[in-house]
């Protein structure tokens, strides 16, 4: 089974810390580095002072541990060229909980913008994707696919208008390439198209209590009351943009400003939570990543990629519309939609028992004779996680064969050394639909 492009990012797996490859200088450094690594040694040293006041034997001889940042890259296969991230500051399971809880702040480093400025920019754009932005207003977001003429999927966008551009949040691995295939295609209109990726620092938040922490620390947050909603104004006294995108189950914000700005950003989100009753903790990749499967969220480059149409990805309804004209790509779109289904489709799988597979695991269909082993492959996973809200259950993604992918079907998985059965749902999303 096809799997995202070889150029897909490496930070949907969790790292063991002794394995992790090794974060050099060429590599492009988190926004937030030393920062994290600062608030993960204070929490070490939190820790073992709580052992020392707890007056337990051997608690004098506790040494402060080193930094528990694990940094993984994420980009293309050359290490050279990727960014770093943050796989977990310490304490995945409490960055988890304040996702859930609270408001969990994620450096997204990986994260890239592509800035179209002039007046017959919606109207353009309106051309080249295949969402339909044609009555989209600043304040107003979108989420769609840019294809290739073949109808494969060259990114997944999200188009946030503000008042004087348009501004496109897309995997910083495929801006610059992206941009250059818009300008291409601008003749005589005005427009003006720029990967702006290094202008912007990026920050994630995620989790119910959102909305109050921005508005506590300044931003217009009612104008984000609502999914896919953009308000430019003011956190903690520095300019950003923030726009409301949920991918988690919970109430998700993205929030843009200079590169110069993010630290005191990040710092008075933090220092917010630890004087107010608002949990609000640094979250890495891992925290989020078993969040964003639970929510039903799968990621361009690493649930599906390049080779991929739209029917494939799972997210076909959220990214394509069948009413709008022409676009790049379109008639494969339209010919998949009068065919029926594709060849193969993103679907969610629980797993059945407390064994974990890995990405890139292959998904079998059941053996004929309902004796237990298996028979075909069928496909193969892209993303998995053990779900907090479903007792630490498996819970992933696969790429499975539409002939086999059918909701409730059984399939068997190869998880830590045995055979393990899952459930195909229905839908992406694992959470209730009240929580979702």
């Amino acid at each position: 089974m096809p799997a995202p492009d070889a150029v897909a990012p490496r930070a949907n797996v969790k790292v063991n810390p002794k394995e992790s490859p090794s974060i050099t200088g060429a590599m492009r450094r988190s926004a937030l580095h030393d920062e994290l690594e600062s608030f993960a040694r204070a929490e070490s040293n939190r820790r073992v002072e709580l052992v020392r006041a707890a007056d337990r034997l051997g608690a004098n001889e506790t040494q402060p541990a080193n930094s528990d940042v694990m940094w993984i890259p994420y980009g293309p296969a050359e290490e050279a060229q990727c960014v770093e991230i943050a796989a977990d500051i310490g304490a995945a399971a409490a960055e988890y909980a304040a996702i859930r809880r609270g408001v969990g702040v994620m450096d997204s480093s990986q994260r890239g913008v592509i800035e179209v400025r002039g007046a017959h920019r919606i109207a353009f754009l309106q051309r080249m994707v295949t969402q339909d932005i044609s009555k989209l207003v600043a304040g107003e977001a979108r989420e769609s696919f840019w294809l290739n003429r073949k109808g494969r999927i060259e990114a997944d966008m999200f188009l946030c208008e503000l008042s004087d551009c348009m501004r496109i949040d897309l995997d910083r691995f495929v801006a610059n390439e992206v941009a250059a295939q818009l300008q291409a295609f601008v003749f005589d209109e005005d427009v003006a198209i720029r990967d702006a990726s290094d202008d912007y620092a990026r920050l994630s938040l995620h989790g119910p209590a959102t909305l109050r922490m921005l508005t506590e620390l300044g931003m217009i947050a009612q104008e984000l009351h609502g999914n896919l909603r953009v308000v430019a104004g003011v956190i903690a006294g520095h300019e950003a943009w923030c726009a409301r995108r949920d991918q988690t189950g919970e109430i998700g914000v993205e929030v843009w400003c200079a590169p110069s700005h993010v630290s005191a950003i990040w710092k008075s989100m933090i220092d917010h939570g630890s004087r107010g009753d608002i949990v609000v903790r640094p979250s890495g990749w891992s925290a989020y990543n078993a969040a964003r499967i639970e929510g039903g969220t799968p990621l361009f480059l690493v649930d599906f990629g390049k080779a991929n149409l739209p029917h494939e990805s799972g997210v076909l309804a959220r990214r394509v519309s069948f009413k709008k004209g022409c676009y790049l790509g379109q008639e494969v779109v339209a010919r998949m939609e009068s065919l029926g289904k594709p060849k193969q489709m993103l679907r969610a799988l629980r797993l059945q028992g407390q064994a974990l597979a890995v990405s890139g695991a292959q998904i079998f269909a059941p053996s004929a004779d309902g004796a237990g082993s298996f028979g075909e492959c069928v496909g193969a996973l892209t993303s998995s996680t053990p779900s907090p809200m479903l007792g630490a259950a498996g819970v992933a993604f696969g790429m499975i064969k539409s002939a086999a992918a059918g909701a409730g079907a059984q399939v068997v998985i190869a998880a830590e050394g045995e055979l393990t059965r899952a459930t195909i749902q229905e839908t992406l999303a694992f959470l209730p639909e009240s929580k979702a």
